[in-house]
């Protein structure tokens, strides 16, 4: 298994009183894997991608990633998890607007420590996986919504992660850009990328291989999602 949660709560204090939002979530992923977990707003789903992407952590319960707990573990030692491990694809991009695409793409490996004429073969690598090596020089300002998504998912990959994390990946993109995503997931996860999706549209979701429900703070489901 690549991830395994078990009995994972989430609490967040509000005044005097304490609020769950997880409770006792149990998931399992395993290599090759592609996983959605829908929710509507204020389910628990992004407090949960929050956590499985080592950028909070549990009140209580248990987390192995690739069989190491990353319970208790320092900032630092998070920090470097999150770099080595984990390739992260958000809603609004999260790209740096006075980079290039290449630069954007190869940041992650500059602070992976990697050599600059490696960092430029593997970022040149990874935007010709998702078919952008005509846009390489291009800053975020000179690309579509589906190609600064593009160049975002080309930078999760270029760490080769164990994990793929994908939150409302199509959110902010029209219909044609949004399928041109989802088939570029489905390219990586045909290559062998374990994908783990948030997202609140069932058509997005159908795209993986299971599905959960995530409401109230309560994770059910994890059918086949084409059955």
């Amino acid at each position: 298994m690549i991830l395994e949660m078990t009995n994972i709560c989430k609490d967040y204090p509000m005044g005097k009183t304490v609020t769950p939002v997880l409770k006792n979530v149990c998931l399992q992923v395993g290599q090759g894997e592609y996983v959605a977990i829908m929710g509507p707003s204020g389910s628990g789903k992004t407090t949960l991608m929050n956590l499985i992407g080592c950028l909070d952590v549990p009140t209580s319960g248990e987390y192995l990633l690739s069989g190491e707990s990353v319970v208790g573990c320092s900032d630092n030692h998070l920090s470097e998890i999150r770099n080595k491990k984990l390739g992260f694809v958000f809603q609004s991009f999260n790209l740096l607007p006075k980079m290039t695409a290449l630069e954007n793409v190869a940041l992650p490996l500059l602070y992976g420590g990697v050599g600059r004429e490696e960092r430029r073969r593997r970022a040149v690598e990874a935007l010709t996986l998702v078919g952008l090596e005509d846009r390489m020089d291009h800053r975020p300002d000179q690309l579509s919504g589906g190609q600064c998504q593009r160049v975002a998912i080309a930078r999760a990959v270029v760490c080769q992660p164990q994990l793929l994390l994908a939150d409302e990946p199509t959110g902010a993109l029209d219909s044609a850009s949004g399928r041109q995503v989802m088939e570029l997931f489905d390219k990586l996860h045909d290559g062998g990328v374990s994908i783990v999706m948030i997202t609140h549209d069932a058509a997005i979701a159908a795209c993986a291989q299971m599905v959960y429900q995530i409401r109230d703070g309560v994770l059910s489901g994890g059918g086949d999602a084409h059955a």
